[in-house]
């Protein structure tokens, strides 16, 4: 018997990711001196013409540095409205220096603090990601690109996407069952072209055998959609951690990345999580694998390691712990992660995404990927 599941993503220029643009910049700042020594946690709020910096750091960086940092990142974006513009909104800048308490613990790279992460990974896309989460960001992504390059100029930076696949009882991808998307469009435009351009768009970035006649499309279902992004609505750094991951097909452990340099497991593990999850299912071992990962602060080595798939678990497990440095400062080490790629994770999710190096499949370095395609129907 077949069943549904449905994910979402958001544009960057959803207020919740202009957030989380404006802390990934300013954390990038930092590591572009590829000092180990720096640490930054920056939480960024936005609303109507206002940006406020808030979080703690250890390094140098002025009020200067952090006015021009959110002013590169809202105009990059492509805010020049009214209610939201790179060139006149007010900047706040409440970042102070990091606790000498929480040093003590990650100087030596314990960990940045007590947390559980998770990582996941499956066979149902080519970047074994979560399909109604890869064909959500798709949606998005691409509608940032055609009003970037001015194809769809009406456009507003702001957008929302959510796909529902339905899946045959063994767990494979049988179709795409419906599809909402709701973007921010100018005023001028009607919402009848709204809704057939967007379908368009849409149905040109899925694959023809997910989409068929059954099909239910919900586009801007509320119709005007005019007044979006800070303007509308205010935006806090990590309220995004669904769509940063898997969009809900996989356990969260609760901490979102941005603005967090990789001393903070939250993020940094996570990474391992997803590069070990990924690892396994890419080689053949499992067709998903999920893995958690548990720290307490400024302990060097996890207090647990888990991993749950449809093969050896056990084995498995017992594999990791014995072979892969789950440290703080072996999963920096790995990835190079006090370096300036930051930004680059920002949107469309963490993961998927093959130029990063958690994406890497070279865990067995004896083993090539095996070669498949998206099981469906």
């Amino acid at each position: 018997m077949s069943y549904y599941f449905t994910s979402e993503s958001v544009s960057e220029g959803h207020p919740d990711k202009v957030s989380d643009a404006i802390s990934d910049a300013i954390l990038d700042s930092f590591m572009q001196y590829r000092n180990p020594a720096l640490r930054c946690a920056c939480e960024t709020l936005v609303t109507t013409n206002e940006v406020i910096v808030a979080g703690e750091y250890k390094g140098q960086i002025d009020d200067l540095d952090v006015e021009y940092l959110v002013r590169r990142v809202v105009k990059n974006i492509g805010y020049e409205q009214e209610g939201f513009h790179w060139n006149t909104l007010k900047v706040t800048n409440l970042m102070h220096g990091q606790s000498p308490d929480i040093a003590l613990g990650t100087d030596n790279f314990g960990a940045g603090d007590q947390g559980i992460m998770f990582g996941y990974a499956c066979n149902q896309t080519d970047n074994y990601m979560p399909a109604p989460a890869y064909y959500s960001h798709r949606i998005v992504e691409i509608l940032a690109v055609l009003r970037k390059q001015g194809t769809l100029p009406w456009l507003g930076p702001d957008s929302k996407s959510q796909v529902t696949m339905e899946y045959n009882d063994d767990n494979t991808v049988k179709r795409i069952d419906k599809i909402v998307c709701s973007t921010q469009h100018a005023d001028a435009v009607h919402i009848d072209q709204v809704r057939d351009q967007i379908k368009e768009v849409i149905v040109n970035i899925l694959p023809d055998e997910l989409v068929d006649d059954k099909t239910e499309f919900l586009i801007n279902p509320t119709g005007r959609f005019v007044v979006g992004g800070p303007d509308g609505d205010t935006g806090l750094t990590g309220r995004k951690i669904i769509v940063d991951t898997y969009g809900g097909l996989a356990p969260h452990g609760g901490g979102a990345f941005s603005g967090k340099d990789p001393s903070k497991v939250d993020r940094s593990a996570a990474y391992m999580a997803r590069y070990l999850a990924k690892n396994i299912v890419a080689t053949g071992r499992a067709d998903w694998a999920t893995i958690q990962l548990s720290y307490a602060i400024g302990v060097e080595q996890p207090t647990s390691v888990y991993v749950e798939s449809d093969r050896d678990s056990r084995e498995l497990t017992k594999w990791i712990t014995e072979n892969v440095d789950l440290s703080p400062k072996g999963i920096i080490d790995r990835f190079d992660l006090f370096s300036p790629i930051y930004s680059g994770t920002t949107n469309y999710g963490h993961f998927g995404k093959d130029y990063l190096p958690w994406e890497q499949i070279n865990l067995f370095p004896e083993e090539s990927p095996k070669k498949k395609a998206i099981k469906n129907k």
